[in-house]
Formats: C-alpha cells, structure tokens, sequence
C-alpha cells in the first residue's frame, strides 16, 4: 500500500487534483465567513480589505480567472513543447521525469486552484432572495486578488524552472538520484532481517503455478504480501518474475510449493496481487531500468543526428555514481523467512554483473568514433573495479576491459585519442589488480 501511495504522489494530475480541491473548499468556507459576518453585523473594512462592491467584485474574480486559464493553457502547451523536445533528444524514457517533476506539478496546480477559486467565488455573488440585499464576499474577493499577485512570481518561477530542467546536467542527475534511491533500496548496506540465502532452500515438491492476469510489464513485486500469504498458507512461494520484466496473460509469476495438499484459491489470489503489472517501467524498484535511461542518454547523444560527446560524458559519470555505490554493497538476498526462521519466500534479483554489462557495454558499442566518451566509460571501470566487494565484479570489469582495448584497437582512427584511451585502459588493469591483491575497502576479495 506505501508503495502505491508513493506512485500516486508521482503521478502528473496528483498534486493539480489536490490543490483544485483545496482551492474550492477555501472558497467555500471563506464565503461561508463573509456571510457569518454580515448575518453578526461585524464590519471588516478599512485598510486591509476593499469593497469594490457586486460589479466590481463580478469584474476582478471574471478577470482573474479568465486570465489564469488561459496562463494555465500556455503553460501546459510549454509543458508539452518540452516534452517533445527532451523525447527527441535524451529518449522517450525520461518523459516520465518531466511527469513527475514536482514543480511543474504544482505550478499548473495553482493555476487551476485559482480558477477554480474565482469561479466558486463568483458564483456566489447575487442579491439574497429575502430581502433583496447584495451579498459580496469581500474577504473571498480579497484573497483571489492576493492568489493573483502569487500566480504572477509562479508564472516566473515556471519559466525559469522549464529553462533549467530541460538542461542536461539537471536531468541527468536526476536520474542518478532516482538511480541511488534504487540502490539503496534493493541492494541495502545491512540485509533485512529475514533474508536467507536461496542456496540451501529445499523445496517442496507440490507445486501450484500463479500466472499473470494481464500483459504489461511487472512494475513492482509486494514481497512482504507475499511473505505474509506464505506463511498463513504454511508455503514457499517461488516468484519467477521481477520488476522491468514483460509478461503477456497467462505466463507462470510465481510458483506456491508445498508439502501436502493444495494451497487454497485466496492464496493464490494473493499471490497474484503481490506481483503488480502495469504499462510502463518505473526505475523505483527496476534498477535496470535506471541504469539504461542514464545508458540511453549517453547511446543518443553519439547518434549521428545528435553528435553530443560532452552530454554522453555526463551521462557516463552520473551512472558511474550510482554503479559504485552498487558494487560496494553485499549481494541481495535471495530469500526470506518468516518469524520462526523457516524459508517461506524465494526472490528474483537483477544480478550486478548484468547491471555491468549495461553500462560498460554501451561504451564499447557506440563510443568509439569518441575518444572523450572512452575515456569516461574507462574511468567508470577503473572506479567499479576500486570499489568492487567480490570477485565476480572484477572479473567482469577486467572482462570488459579486454574488449574495450580490442574495439580501440581495431575501431578507433585517431591516432592520439587511442593511444590515450589504451594508456588508460592499461592503468585501469594496474589498479584491478591492486585490488584483487590488496582486497576491497572491506577486506573480503581476495585474488
């Protein structure tokens, strides 16, 4: 359940729907003030509110809500002329970010919040049907005309935030981020608790298949539902799918093993649910997917079309960030018990020598008419390998060392660049192999 409360906070109508709705309750309830005062006879004027009587009152809430409409539209049409151009450029992928840019959200929020507001306001301006009596709700009229001042520095605030965060650095790191969240939460510096390894799991032989509803994409897996159905069922639930991958309706998510009997339909059906499938990948807990949107942003800045090897640079340092940390960490855990220490759930975790790959292999394929983008996936190496805390990860970044100076010898034409880009790839084996002497930062490898 926090994990859906967490997507809906990103999604783009969030935060607008919000504040549209906050927006026609403090109508409500300030109309609702002027009316208690007028019915007491409590006079509020003077130099904090003015009285520009029912014409006047129509006039300014017409105005501004007129106003901040059409504000609110140009807005919204910049937002999409945005996208367009950060999904040609960067990839279609980090659309998502400009979705769920928080200040983009909450400016086209307010601008609708006080449309909304205007119009609550302006509906409830006439003449009391009892007596005939003009009703203004000065205090409500007072306040669209100070949340139309705030509207003109949200208007500014947008356009510079717009301008910044098309900028490369900006998305960029914020797909790092996004990265390092993502590592921090699958790959923790201390295993759960629960965790047991998936090696010295014996299985039980009855097996009852959960297969997917629908096709999509998994988006997330609830393993603490799952661990909860196991134990109440008394079995080991064997999930044969993790978030980023695709299934189509029908194919095996999860197996439910047990000794004797047959697990019952509302284990299954929970099961089911604990495996959520959607349209799109998310990198919240796909840390493949955050590790290819930095990779996609360095592959299309080499296109042809683009030819940016300085933002391909950065897109290589930013996922050097978050892949050191990642090789530094203790492998996930494959399973998980329940309070009395029996197995009851068996995981799927992106290996990180497969994560290595990504983002190694992309240099290797698309970077070598670039000597300056070599050399960034060459330090990326060198880092992962200083940091690396088990031998699988050397020998994967000694791995794609190798071919990395095959495909500089054999691809690169200018001179320089690859005798640069060789001294370097020479003395990132130096420093692998200090390290597969010396041992990691933690003392663990040894060659």
């Amino acid at each position: 359940m926090r994990r859906r409360w967490v997507r809906l906070q990103g999604t783009f109508w969030f935060v607008p729907a919000v504040l549209g709705v906050a927006a026609v309750v403090l109508a409500q309830l300030l109309v609702a003030l002027d009316r208690w005062l007028l019915d007491q006879g409590i006079g509020i004027g003077g130099s904090l509110l003015y009285h520009v009587g029912a014409s006047g009152s129509r006039d300014i809430l017409g105005a501004i809500g007129g106003s901040m409409l059409g504000v609110a539209a140009t807005s919204f049409s910049i937002t999409i002329s945005v996208l367009a151009t950060a999904s040609s450029t960067y990839g279609p992928r980090l659309v998502r970010n400009f979705m769920a840019d928080r200040g983009n959200q909450v400016v086209l929020g307010i601008f609708g919040a006080t449309f909304l507001y205007a119009l609550m306001v302006l509906r409830s301006i006439r003449s009391l049907d009892s007596d005939g009596d003009v009703f203004v709700p000065d205090i409500a009229v007072n306040v669209a005309v100070l949340l139309a001042v705030l509207d003109v520095g949200v208007l500014v605030y947008f356009i510079h935030h717009i301008a910044q965060s098309i900028q490369v650095a900006t998305l960029s790191s914020r797909v790092r981020d996004e990265l390092s969240a993502a590592v921090d939460e699958l790959y923790p510096t201390e295993p759960p608790a629960d965790a047991a390894s998936d090696s010295d799991v014996t299985l039980p032989e009855h097996v009852e298949t959960v297969r997917a509803p629908r096709s999509g994409v998994v988006v997330d897996v609830d393993e603490d539902a799952a661990l909860s159905s196991a134990a109440d069922a008394d079995a080991v639930v064997v999930l044969l799918c993790r978030p980023g991958e695709h299934v189509i309706e029908g194919d095996a998510i999860a197996e439910s093993r047990r000794w004797s009997g047959s697990a019952s339909a509302s284990h299954l059906r929970e099961i089911e649910s604990a495996v959520e499938i959607g349209d799109e990948r998310t990198p919240q807990h796909d840390i493949e997917f955050a590790v290819e949107q930095l990779a996609e942003m360095a592959v299309r800045a080499l296109s042809s079309g683009t030819n940016d090897p300085y933002t391909a640079r950065n897109a290589l340092d930013d996922l050097s960030v978050g892949m050191v940390t990642l090789v530094g960490r203790p492998p996930p855990c494959g399973a998980r018990t329940d309070d009395a220490g029996t197995v009851r759930i068996v995981l799927r975790r992106v290996p990180v020598v497969d994560l290595i790959d990504h983002a190694l292999g992309a240099v290797r394929i698309y970077a070598m008419a670039s000597p300056m983008v070599v050399a960034a996936g060459i330090r990326m190496a060198e880092r992962l390998g200083a940091a690396a805390t088990d031998t699988a990860s050397i020998d994967r970044v000694r791995y794609h060392l190798d071919l990395l100076d095959e495909a500089c010898r054999r691809e690169m034409t200018d001179p320089a660049g690859r005798d640069s880009c060789l001294d370097q790839i020479d003395r990132a084996r130096g420093r692998l192999r200090t390290v597969a002497v010396s041992g990691s930062p933690s003392g663990t490898v040894e060659s």
